[in-house]
C-alpha cells in the first residue's frame, strides 16, 4: 500500500485524445441462431440475447439500441425473442477496472475505527495485524462487502492484494478467494499474495508465499521495497521470481522507493524478468521513482519495460507521485489505475469507486480539457484491463458487454460529476441497479 494522497498541485500530466470516443458501437440488429428441430429441419432459436434500448454510447447525441449476444456486443440484429431493457436515453460507458486494491484490510460496512499515529510502513503493518485481530467479521465477509460495493459503482474487474504473513497465515488469501467465488457472475478478480510485513525480514513469510503460489488460489505473488524495507534486494527478488518461474504465477511488486534506490530495484526486476523469460507476467505498483525522471531518462527506462512487457499501476496519490501515464503509454507500457486501500488501518479514506478514482486522477494532475478528462476515464476503463490481460470493454462489436448506464451529457462531465450508476452490466447481464446488486 501507499500513504494517503497529498493535496493537489497544478500539473497537467495527461495529454492527447482518449481513444474511447472513437470506439465503434453496434446497433440493435442480428440473426437468430439456427438449430435442428425434432424433425431434422432448421428452426430459429434465441441465444442469450439482450437489447439495451435507447442508450447513448460514449455520450453520442443520437440514442441507439445496443445489442448483446452471449455476453458480447454485436453488430448484427438481436435474435427474435431477445430480452429488451430500456436505457431511457442514458449514456453507456465502459465499465472500469481497479488494477490495485486491498479488500482484505478493509473495515467497510463495519463500525468506525479510530486510527493511531504511525510514521513508517512497519508501524502501519503492525496496525494492520492489530486491526485484523480486532475484527469480528472474517476477511471473506468484509472483502465481499467492499467488492460488491465496487461492482455497484461500475467496476468489472480488479486485482486484489491479500496480506500474507505469519500474523495471518493464508486467512486473507483464502478470504479473498471466497469473496471472488461469490461474485464470479459480476466481477473478474485476480489475487496477489502480498507480504506487507516483508518477505525476508519476517521469518515464515517466504514459506507462506510458496504455499500460496502452489495453492491455485492466487494469480500472482507480491513483494515490497526490497531495499528500504526488506534490506535484501537479491534475496527477495530471487525468491519471488523463482516462485513465479516454478509455479507459473505472475509477480506484482510494491515499489515506493524514489530516486536511485527505486531505480536500482526496478533494474533488478527488469534483469530477472529477462533472465527467466517472464515477459508479460510482471507488474510493478506505485513506482515512485519514475515521475521525477527527465524525458530522456524516462524514455530509456520505458523502452526496457516495454520490451519485456512489464506493466505498471498507479493510484494517483498526488501530482508528484502519479505515474506519467500518457508518456509511458506512448512507449508501449501498460499502465493501470487503482484505488489502493479502503477504510483500513492506513487511512480512513477510500471508497472502491473507480469513477471517483478517475476524478481524482484528473484532480491531482489539474487537467481541464475534454480530451484530458476522457483520458482519465480511459486509464480507469482500459488501463487496468490491459494490465490484467482482459479484453477492452470499449463498446465495439465483439467486445465484452461490460458497461455502465448513467445520466450525463457527455463523458468529460461524467468524470467531473460522477453521476449515480443507474445500471451496471457485466457480460450482458444486469448485475446492479441503483447502487444495489441484483
Amino acid at each position: 500500500m501507499t500513504p494517503p494522497p497529498s493535496p493537489p498541485s497544478r500539473r497537467g500530466v495527461l495529454a492527447g485524445a482518449a481513444s474511447l470516443a472513437g470506439a465503434g458501437v453496434a446497433m440493435s440488429a442480428g440473426v437468430p441462431s439456427a438449430v435442428a428441430d425434432s424433425r431434422g429441419k432448421s428452426r430459429r432459436e434465441p441465444r442469450n440475447a439482450v437489447v439495451f434500448r435507447d442508450v447513448r454510447p460514449m455520450g453520442a447525441a443520437k440514442p441507439v439500441d445496443l445489442a448483446v449476444v452471449d455476453g458480447r456486443i454485436t453488430r448484427d440484429r438481436a435474435p427474435r425473442g431477445a430480452k429488451v431493457i430500456d436505457g431511457g436515453g442514458r449514456i453507456a460507458l465502459p465499465a472500469l477496472v481497479d488494477a490495485h486494491i486491498h479488500p482484505d484490510k478493509t473495515t467497510w460496512g463495519g463500525d468506525w475505527v479510530s486510527r493511531k499515529p504511525a510514521d513508517s510502513i512497519a508501524e502501519l503493518a503492525q496496525q494492520d495485524a492489530e486491526l485484523f485481530r480486532s475484527q469480528r467479521r472474517p476477511v471473506a465477509e468484509r472483502a465481499y462487502g467492499l467488492m460488491a460495493h465496487a461492482v455497484t459503482r461500475g467496476t468489472r474487474a480488479m486485482r486484489a492484494h491479500a496480506d500474507i504473513a505469519p500474523a495471518y497465515g493464508l486467512d486473507c488469501v483464502e478470504g479473498l478467494g471466497q469473496a471472488r467465488e461469490r461474485l464470479r457472475h459480476a466481477l473478474d478478480v485476480q489475487i496477489v499474495a502480498f507480504p506487507q510485513h516483508g518477505v525476508i525480514r519476517t521469518p515464515g513469510t517466504a514459506e507462506l508465499l510458496r504455499e500460496a503460489a502452489r495453492s491455485g488460489i492466487v494469480d500472482m505473488v507480491g513483494g515490497l521495497d526490497p531495499i528500504s524495507f526488506d534490506h535484501a534486494l537479491d534475496e527477495q527478488l530471487d525468491l519471488l521470481f523463482g516462485l513465479a518461474d516454478r509455479y507459473g504465477v505472475g509477480v506484482d511488486i510494491h515499489l515506493h522507493d524514489r530516486g536511485e534506490t527505486g531505480l536500482t530495484v526496478l533494474r533488478g526486476i527488469i534483469d530477472r524478468t529477462r533472465a527467466l523469460s517472464l515477459k508479460g507476467r510482471v507488474t510493478v505498483s506505485h513506482v515512485f521513482c519514475l515521475p521525477g525522471l527527465s524525458d530522456a531518462e524516462l524514455a530509456k527506462t520505458a523502452a526496457d519495460l516495454s520490451d519485456l512487457d512489464i506493466a505498471l499501476t498507479t493510484v494517483a496519490p498526488s501530482a508528484s507521485l502519479v505515474l506519467p501515464i500518457e508518456k509511458l503509454r506512448e512507449h508501449g507500457v501498460r499502465v493501470g489505475l487503482g484505488s489502493d486501500g479502503v477504510r483500513d488501518s492506513w487511512s480512513p479514506f477510500g471508497n472502491a469507486d473507480m469513477f471517483h478514482r478517475t476524478h481524482l486522477l484528473g484532480w491531482v494532475t489539474d487537467v481541464r480539457l475534454d480530451k484530458e478528462l476522457s483520458a482519465c476515464y480511459e486509464a480507469g476503463a482500459h488501463g487496468g484491463a490491459d494490465v490484467m490481460r482482459l479484453p477492452r470493454a470499449d463498446l465495439s462489436p465483439g467486445s465484452p458487454a461490460d458497461f455502465v448506464l448513467l445520466r450525463a451529457e457527455c463523458l468529460p462531465q461524467a468524470v467531473v460529476d460522477m453521476p449515480a450508476r443507474d445500471m451496471v452490466v457485466h457480460a450482458g447481464r444486469v448485475v446492479a441497479r441503483d447502487g444495489r446488486l441484483v
